[in-house]
């Protein structure tokens, strides 16, 4: 069995276990955005959604993880669904060497969206968590849903229905 998998078999007999299944959506890029989120706790559920009027889509993929985290109150076993690659290699893989390089990037240039990295970094510390990339259109329920979510948020943003 792989790492992964017994990784993906722990988290499954967590009593507690959330998972989460995030995403942003953008409308130019930059341009307005919007981010959704649908928390799942046993046979509860959640939905979050919410934009801003001047943003990307790397922002709004970071804003999704980072408002599902915030409201989650205590130290408890997560999935987190994404469908951003940049969201899944930035904490898993980026994250370490960007913090020992002062939030430089392996060629030296500044972190983009540093100040949500730093945030997800923060949040991220409280949690076991498990980072699942999902391709985003693909039929699964969980990102369908988010990305419903997120593109309410953007149109919260322009002023339409909710």
């Amino acid at each position: 069995m792989s790492q992964d998998a017994v990784a993906q078999a722990d988290f499954a007999a967590a009593p507690e276990l959330i998972e989460i299944y995030a995403d942003g959506a953008c409308k130019g890029n930059p341009g307005v955005g919007g981010w959704g989120v649908w928390l799942r706790y046993g046979d509860h559920e959640k939905e979050l959604f919410g934009g801003e009027i001047h943003t990307t889509n790397n922002r709004m993929e970071l804003t999704a993880v980072i408002r599902a985290l915030e409201a989650i109150k205590r130290s408890v076993p997560v999935i987190i669904h994404t469908d951003s690659l940049y969201v899944k290699k930035g904490i898993t893989e980026w994250l370490p060497t960007w913090k020992r390089k002062n939030w430089r990037t392996a060629d030296g240039k500044p972190v983009k969206n540093v100040d949500l990295w730093r945030e997800l970094d923060l949040l991220a510390s409280r949690h076991q968590i498990l980072w699942r990339w999902v391709r985003g259109h693909s039929g699964d329920v969980g990102n369908d849903r988010a990305d419903q979510l997120a593109n309410r948020g953007v149109e919260t943003i322009r002023g339409g229905s909710a």
